[in-house]
């Protein structure tokens, strides 16, 4: 007697390639090479190639511990030292303090999960204006840097708004495109949103200075844009938190008065990885919206994961509310950060070294754990199959998965590379 096997209800389902930078992961995992480099995933790595604990979150575990940890929820809209002490980071203490009343925030899945929760309050304001007796306007449309991080696109996308690319990166120059991105910007429709980097620029590490900022919170005023800050390198990028934080302080303080949303991870500068811990917060007019706002943050909260993880939450609020450990942080973000300067200049060293045809001093003008080598396709391929040195087809890569003991390997082999193709 045979059995028939029933069609799948999931017969439809389309087959998806997986994500290109955990694929080279993979990739790298398995390659038994003994002589291997992954820059492609960014997780920081110390002078070894190892995951780094930070000390200051050894500190708060053991801490932590001691007080007894539990495992019991947590409020819907997160923990509240942690929902207070993240947004005081970003704003700094005095503008935090003259907005405070005036503050909608909500613990969010890393930065991820606060570009989600974005997406969806301004959908869910969309969708109940017609409810209101209000006409109904089109979604408004999202500014993307190109290139950015491809979660961006996902997110928003995958939301039912339409994604407008603005050019942000000249290849040619390797630097900064600031008038065809300022000139985009200046074109782009009124009340839209445009999401902005607050720091080390992913994945071309090219930052407005802040003379640039200001011009483009000076647009931003006039196009009515609405200003959304991916803020997941806070105190990472230069090893100061105030200067890392500039261009959100300057949008949302008294100069521009801008009601700005700003979504922070704990992922890179804590090293929080695993544990998914950041926020979304929003400086509104008045403090009735603010209020209301966050009321609808909870709701969507509720919707989506019901409430946020706990122990992450704790370790960042310890930190962030306690001196001593609040200082040794500091520190930590200055080992990071001086270690990816360092290695970046190392990098730049070993290419002069050993011939590399072409002007390196980008790899140093760029700033945080990301940028662009500027190498082809079949560079990189070349380097991946040969050389076992892992990066994204288009030659971005991870700073931090250099060190001392692979650095001067990386810089010969693309430099041995380079001279193939021009000999």
């Amino acid at each position: 007697m045979t059995t028939c096997t029933p069609p799948s209800r999931f017969s439809s389902s389309p087959y998806i390639p997986p994500d290109r930078i955990f694929e080279l992961t993979a990739q790298y995992l398995d390659d038994p090479s003994p002589q291997k480099v992954n820059l492609g995933q960014g997780t920081y790595r110390d002078s070894h190639g190892q995951p780094w604990v930070l000390p200051a979150v050894t500190a708060a575990r053991v801490r932590l511990t001691a007080t007894g940890l539990n495992h019991e929820y947590l409020p819907i809209l997160g923990h509240p030292v942690f929902r207070t002490l993240a947004p005081q980071l970003a704003l700094g203490p005095a503008l935090h303090a003259s907005l405070a009343s005036q503050i909608a925030v909500c613990q969010s899945l890393s930065g991820t999960g606060a570009l989600h929760l974005a997406g969806l309050l301004l959908r869910h304001l969309h969708d109940i204006q017609p409810r209101q007796g209000l006409a109904i306007p089109a979604l408004p449309k999202v500014y993307i840097p190109s290139p950015t991080w491809s979660n961006h696109h996902q997110i928003f996308t995958s939301l039912g708004f339409e994604v407008v690319s603005l050019p942000y990166y000249a290849a040619t120059t390797r630097s900064l495109a600031l008038e065809p991105y300022l000139a985009a910007l200046a074109a782009a429709e009124r009340n839209s949103v445009v999401i902005l980097h607050a720091c080390a620029h992913n994945p071309s590490g090219c930052d407005p200075t802040p003379a640039e900022w200001r011009q483009v919170a000076q647009i931003a005023k006039e196009r009515s844009l609405f200003p959304l800050f991916d803020a997941a390198y806070l105190g990472f990028n230069s090893g100061n938190l105030d200067e890392d934080a500039a261009a959100i302080r300057l949008f949302a303080g008294e100069e521009f008065g801008l009601e700005v949303g700003v979504c922070m991870s704990f992922a890179k500068n804590m090293g929080l990885y695993g544990e998914r811990t950041g926020c979304f917060f929003l400086t509104a007019h008045t403090k009735t919206a603010a209020r209301n706002t966050e009321s609808v943050l909870e709701v969507l909260q509720r919707r989506e994961v019901s409430n946020p993880p706990a122990y992450g939450a704790k370790i960042a609020a310890m930190i962030l509310g306690d001196e001593e450990l609040g200082e040794m942080w500091k520190e930590d973000l200055q080992t990071m950060s001086g270690r990816i300067r360092e290695m970046r200049g190392q990098l730049v060293e070993g290419l002069v070294k050993y011939g590399a045809p072409g002007d390196w001093a980008h790899l140093v003008r760029q700033t945080g754990m990301f940028g662009f080598l500027g190498l082809e396709e079949g560079v990189v391929k070349e380097l991946r199959e040969e050389d076992h040195i892992y990066m994204a087809d288009n030659s971005r890569v991870s700073i931090a998965g250099l060190n001392p003991g692979n650095v001067e390997y990386v810089a010969r082999a693309i430099a041995e590379r380079l001279r193939k193709r021009n000999a």
